[in-house]
């Protein structure tokens, strides 16, 4: 994703306000429908069935009719595709909820460039990018755009600032070499941090922006995108106590984790940055869990325990 800061007019601002709310009130109508579903009731309606739906509701609403139907569209488009990731097994989305009014603000316009929309640069540091029913709405030219662009979000942060993100499919890289392998983990990167009554968390607002972050960037399509352009080698890895083991001697011990930046093995003296300890013993494939073991098997439940491996 390319993010810029959008300067739309007042008279833009009000046309952007009124497609992230046709936006979110489409989005919520789809919610609606697929809350009333239940096993053994009708099928909740699908994407073509909502256009239809969409379009019989825009003749009947002067004031939905207003609105850019392309905004409208995709926004059903959106939440079928957030339907499909809630039921990907692989994928740590949740289900799709209700999205409010100044806290979920925001769309997004696909399409052909050129067609449905355009881009242009105006200076060295102004652009332009043509929104449907506002026009051209001007956005500060930080860094050049992707010519392969296939789709763009417009969205207002709680501060009231609008900005634009594009977004590009990534080229194909051509693999280094033979055997190596791409670890992800996107599902304890976004668990939340408030923990239970007995054992509250730390920094769990913090956390919960670190969550969003990742979420709105799309991580998890950026893994679907990785295992398409390098199949067989993007593998999803548990990372748990690969920052209190020792890639040096094996040894596993929470105190060898001095700082969020140090590992000083108590047991071998062995020290090293705590990232690139970590790493080392995720790419040897030395990631214990809390019930001890590499992963595979599955003794019974106790403490962490040294893993002995085979010289």
């Amino acid at each position: 994703m390319f993010r810029y800061r959008l300067l739309p007019t007042p008279a833009q601002v009000a046309v952007l306000r009124g497609h992230c709310a046709d936006a979110r009130y489409v989005w919520n109508l789809a919610v609606e429908q697929h809350a009333h579903w239940r096993p053994g009731r009708k099928i909740a309606p699908g994407y073509l069935e909502q256009c239809r739906q969409l379009t019989e509701a825009r003749a009947e609403h002067d004031w939905l009719a207003r609105g850019s139907q392309t905004v409208q569209q995709q926004a059903l488009r959106d939440f079928t595709q957030a339907m499909a990731a809630f039921f990907d097994p692989d994928n740590p989305a949740g289900r799709p909820s209700w999205r409010k009014a100044g806290r979920h603000e925001g769309f997004r316009i696909v399409g052909r460039r050129g067609r449905q929309w355009d881009v242009r640069r105006l200076s060295r540091k102004t652009g332009e990018v043509w929104v449907p029913k506002a026009g051209w709405v001007r956005f500060r030219w930080s860094r050049p755009v992707p010519v392969d662009v296939k789709s763009y979000r417009v969205a207002m942060d709680r501060a009231g600032r609008w900005h634009v993100a594009f977004a590009a499919i990534p080229h194909a890289i051509p693999a280094p070499g033979t055997g190596q392998v791409i670890g992800v983990d996107i599902k304890n990167m976004t668990r939340s941090a408030r923990g239970t009554i007995q054992a509250p968390g730390r920094k769990v607002r913090q956390k919960a922006g670190l969550n969003r972050g990742i979420l709105a960037s799309s991580w998890g399509l950026m893994v679907r995108r990785l295992q398409d352009k390098a199949p067989g080698r993007v593998e999803r890895i548990n990372p748990a106590f690969t920052s209190q083991r020792c890639s040096a001697c094996g040894h596993v011990a929470a105190e060898s984790r001095k700082s969020q930046a140090l590992f000083d093995c108590v047991a071998c003296t062995f020290t090293c940055n705590a990232d690139v300890n970590a790493a080392r013993n995720i790419a040897a494939g030395h990631a214990v869990t809390a019930r001890g073991g590499d992963g595979t098997a599955r003794p019974a439940n106790r403490e962490p325990q040294l893993l002995l491996l085979p010289a």
